[in-house]
């Protein structure tokens, strides 16, 4: 990487930076690290830093906005334009069942969990609900449990963390703000 690009603000940007920053988000279809950013355009981690800050700043007016998503950054379009995209993609918003709810929370708040592990927490067989998720790509195997039979241990995966606009796992909110939030 090259040193001679220092980190702004107070100086200006490096030439382009913020273009090739706005190009290689929109063409990428999933998030993308800052490393990977930092690498691809040969600068270092803090100016990308810099950039993607400017770059935010540069959308809030905009009808996409620039979100740290599952360990990257990604552009996504603003939720008070959902309804209108759904419309002109002639769709509907994907759906969860309220099973797949069930089994994708004690998934992310337990992992790796197994299959009984889950079936013991909801009270019923979760199988159909958990290839469902594994077919949607929210889950993954995470392994084998080191117990008799062996049995296959389940995780979330990146495109949980997108679909739920989470960074990462610990933005899942704890068992107190839940229950502020039905309270309220």
């Amino acid at each position: 990487m090259s040193d001679n690009i220092l980190p702004f603000p107070g100086n200006e940007p490096p030439d382009g930076l913020i273009a090739a920053l706005e190009a290689l988000l929109f063409a990428s279809g999933a998030p993308v690290t800052e490393k990977q950013l930092a690498e691809v355009l040969d600068v270092e981690l803090a100016t990308v830093r810099a950039g993607l800050s400017a770059l935010s700043r540069a959308c809030e007016d905009r009808g996409v906005e620039l979100a740290e998503i599952a360990g990257g950054w990604q552009f996504r379009t603003r939720p008070e334009h959902a309804d209108a995209i759904l419309k002109l993609l002639d769709q509907r918003p994907a759906r969860l069942s309220r099973a797949a709810l069930e089994v994708l929370a004690v998934v992310a708040y337990r992992q790796p969990v197994t299959r009984s592990e889950i079936d013991e927490l909801r009270g019923v067989d979760s199988g159909g609900v958990l290839r469902t998720l594994l077919g949607r790509g929210l889950l993954r195997a995470a392994g084998r449990k080191d117990e008799p039979g062996r049995p296959l241990m389940y995780a979330t995966t990146r495109a949980f963390l997108e679909l739920f606009a989470l960074s990462d796992l610990r933005d899942l909110p704890t068992l107190r703000e839940r229950e502020e939030l039905e309270e309220d």
